[in-house]
């Protein structure tokens, strides 16, 4: 372990030496016990404030350390915010993934259908193995995300501000398995950290907010930024009739305002030279696509599901980032391309539909997935094309041909 690390839980920066330990809290030779109190760092972080062992200091390049009661532990801790570090952290890619977006752009449901995908259907294409890196996340995501969304049919909640809660949000973080080939047939096991923190819309309305609550931003490795097109004046009248339009949000929560905002801290955080540009990859991607499959031409490439193979298609891709490149311009949007192409090393444009159709409401106003059920399209895409640029997966860049399928518009008929 090499270099600086981050946190996969509060997002600062830290060396290998500098990582802590907790006791656990057995009873060491002499039969002394370390007394388990509440943490108050953890708590101050977490929320968490159930007892635990002290932590203490020790060199965090070893993989075990002898508490002051003489038991050894194994157990690694953050030093900022006493966070249990994941198994294989800092020998595996601790690959940090920043999930931001404007007010009601989605990014609940657009992270909850992408993880459900690579535990699923998508991991099976992939050879990925995914998993919960930590008990919270094995215990929450499936019964407060994809149990809420998958069997009760219900829409999440708009996300909590960081401002408005009594405690900071907590990530979930995943650990993900690839079974690599090498040469001479041989294979190995690669192993990456991905950790996904929901923000707020709130929190990126104003740069004070977006200062003191994306710390992680930082951090990432790459980003995905979700900007949802019917905030756009020229996207909002192409909308399917029936559609729920978001609140105008104004200035504040223009898309093109959420990426400049997100920029600018980008290139503070960075400390990028005048004149440079941002090395780490962003994926814009623009979602609810499916209410304005009405505009795309039978033959888009935002109507066809993508490639199943177990690599990025570039070329797939590009087509799908040159679509949605026209598509600014009809929806007032043309200077997000330029701002990107002059801002960012690596940039690519998506567009996706968690669903694939709208959501209905109930007899009690609440937001449910349409009877046809969740119908992703394309919601792997952006993940797929940074796993490609973290080299964490192969790349075609070969040209290839594909049959559109239109599901999508036969739905509509």
């Amino acid at each position: 372990m090499n270099g600086a690390l981050y946190c996969p839980y509060c997002y600062h920066r830290f060396t290998a030496r500098q990582i802590m330990f907790r006791c656990t809290g057995r009873p060491g030779p002499t039969g002394r016990r370390c007394e388990s109190r509440t943490d108050p760092l953890l708590a101050a972080h977490t929320g968490d404030t159930a007892p635990r062992p002290p932590a203490f200091e020790a060199d965090g390049r070893k993989g075990s350390a002898r508490c002051e009661c003489q038991v050894e532990t194994t157990v690694r801790i953050c030093p900022f915010c006493h966070s249990q570090l994941p198994t294989h952290f800092g020998a595996a890619d601790s690959r940090l993934i920043a999930l931001v977006g404007a007010k009601e752009s989605g990014k609940t449901v657009f992270m909850t259908v992408l993880l459900h995908e690579l535990r699923n259907r998508l991991g099976e294409s992939f050879g990925l193995a995914v998993m919960g890196a930590d008990d919270y996340t094995r215990n929450q995501f499936p019964a407060d995300y994809e149990d809420r969304l998958y069997t009760e049919r219900q829409l999440h909640e708009s996300t909590r501000t960081a401002a408005g809660t009594r405690e900071g949000r907590r990530p979930l973080v995943f650990s993900m398995t690839l079974n690599r080939r090498r040469a001479f047939n041989r294979s190995t096991i690669d192993r990456s950290l991905f950790s996904f923190f929901d923000t707020a819309g709130e929190d990126l309305r104003s740069a004070d907010s977006v200062e003191r609550n994306a710390r992680y931003l930082a951090a990432a490795d790459g980003i995905i930024l979700l900007l949802d097109p019917l905030q756009m004046r020229g996207a909002r009248p192409l909308a399917e009739p029936g559609t729920p339009l978001p609140e105008p949000g104004g200035a504040r929560d223009d898309p093109a305002g959420v990426l400049s905002r997100v920029t600018d801290l980008l290139h503070d955080a960075g400390r990028t030279r005048r004149g440079g540009r941002i090395r780490k990859p962003i994926a814009v991607v623009f979602s609810k696509l499916d209410a304005l499959d009405g505009t795309l031409p039978e033959d888009s490439a935002l109507l066809r599901d993508s490639p199943r193979d177990a690599v990025y298609d570039e070329a797939d891709g590009r087509a799908v980032h040159e679509e949605i490149r026209a598509l600014l311009d009809k929806w007032q949007g043309g200077g997000m391309d330029l701002l990107l192409e002059q801002n960012f090393e690596r940039h690519r444009l998506f567009g996706v539909s968690a669903l694939g159709s709208n959501p209905v409401r109930d007899e009690n106003d609440v937001q449910r997935v349409s009877e046809y059920g969740v119908l992703p399209r394309r919601i792997q895409d952006p993940f797929l094309w940074l796993l490609s640029e973290f080299g964490t997966i192969s790349r075609r860049d070969s040209p290839r041909r594909a049959a559109p399928d239109n599901t999508a518009a036969k739905r509509r008929l």
